[in-house]
């Protein structure tokens, strides 16, 4: 039985990755996204990423991986998650927890940045406030959701949907997969070597 379960959980997560590698529309906004990101960092920009729970550790691992290593050595390129624990407490202690990322952005954000708002529902309360202040302030909004016509998705300038099912975990594995490809499309731009 408990190997039927394995079979059935990677039957639906090849389910879920064929159905976003049919959807042109989507692969052009991951494409479309990783021209964002490259021309913000081509102007001496920076990236930001947020998100709640495993979307705050993608937005970790696509912020360590452009400013650490992908596949292979080359120059940092410019990226924070917005994850600091002295922040995040001190913004939901004395404005609550839906400003914890906008706060940050408000702060650092500059109208040459980006900012990578990961939500699976595409209604988290902290992650929208976000991307409205970085719209206020200049900036481009990338967002990475698992619903379409969402609330994250409305004030973005590029939403990569990726609908995972009824539930959070298949989409957020779709999101890994995109994180990915929008850092190797940058890479490919900035250190074509690496490619070779």
């Amino acid at each position: 039985m408990t190997v039927e379960v394995v079979k059935a959980a990677l039957g639906a997560a090849r389910q879920a990755l064929d159905e976003l590698l049919a959807n042109e529309a989507t692969l052009a906004r991951i494409d479309a996204g990783a021209q964002l990101l490259a021309a913000a960092l081509r102007a001496k920009g920076r990236v930001f990423s947020c998100g709640n729970g495993g979307s705050m550790c993608d937005a970790m691992h696509f912020a360590e991986e452009m400013t650490g290593r992908f596949r292979k050595d080359r120059a940092g390129l410019a990226a924070i998650a917005i994850s600091d624990p002295s922040h995040m407490s001190c913004v939901a202690n004395d404005f609550g927890y839906d400003s914890i990322f906008s706060r940050y952005v408000e702060a650092h954000g500059r109208a040459n940045d980006v900012l990578l708002a990961i939500s699976t529902s595409g209604k988290s309360p902290s992650v929208v406030n976000a991307a409205k202040v970085a719209r206020e302030l200049g900036m481009k909004v990338i967002a990475l959701t698992g619903r379409s016509g969402s609330p994250l998705a409305a004030v973005a300038d590029i939403d990569i949907c990726c609908p995972g099912g009824a539930f959070a975990d298949r989409s957020q594995e779709l999101h890994i997969k995109v994180i990915h490809i929008l850092i190797e499309l940058v890479e490919r731009q900035f250190h074509p070597e690496n490619y070779a």
